[in-house]
């Protein structure tokens, strides 16, 4: 399968091309978009994220192209129209649901920050290291 990954990032890369074999991916680091579509001819899927936008008009431009698929790297979908997917016959998936320790970590870590104002003490180092360079 060749799959068109919009809005990748450098970790999405590293990360993909580490456990997929089986399909052919080609990034792009620009989001899917009107303008960006186009660059999914040829390929049976499209793999998006949350700032992806994929309305009515797109989904039936991704139809003309063969795409078949729309797979998101992320739990959330209201960024698809789903109406306009399944009057295409495209198929959706998502991420099922956030890993939980992923979230526990997270609340976590912003604990930590209001306890020990480390947001504060970037700020300070990010202003000091712009003053030492002039």
């Amino acid at each position: 399968m060749k799959i068109a990954f919009f809005s990748t990032k450098s970790y999405d890369r590293e990360f993909f091309d580490k456990y997929v074999s089986t399909h052919k991916i080609i990034y792009f680091e620009a989001p899917l978009n009107e303008q960006t579509a186009n660059l999914a001819a040829g390929c049976n899927a499209v793999c998006v994220f949350v700032n992806d936008k994929l309305n009515a008009a797109i989904i039936a431009e991704l139809k003309k192209m063969g795409v078949q698929l729309i797979a998101l790297r992320c739990a959330g979908f209201n960024n698809v129209d789903l109406a306009a997917a399944k009057l295409n016959d495209i198929k959706v998936v998502r991420v099922p649901a956030y890993s939980p320790h992923a979230v526990a970590e997270h609340a976590v870590a912003l604990i930590l920050t209001l306890n020990r104002k480390t947001h504060k003490a970037y700020n300070r180092v990010e202003k000091a290291i712009f003053f030492l360079n002039g």
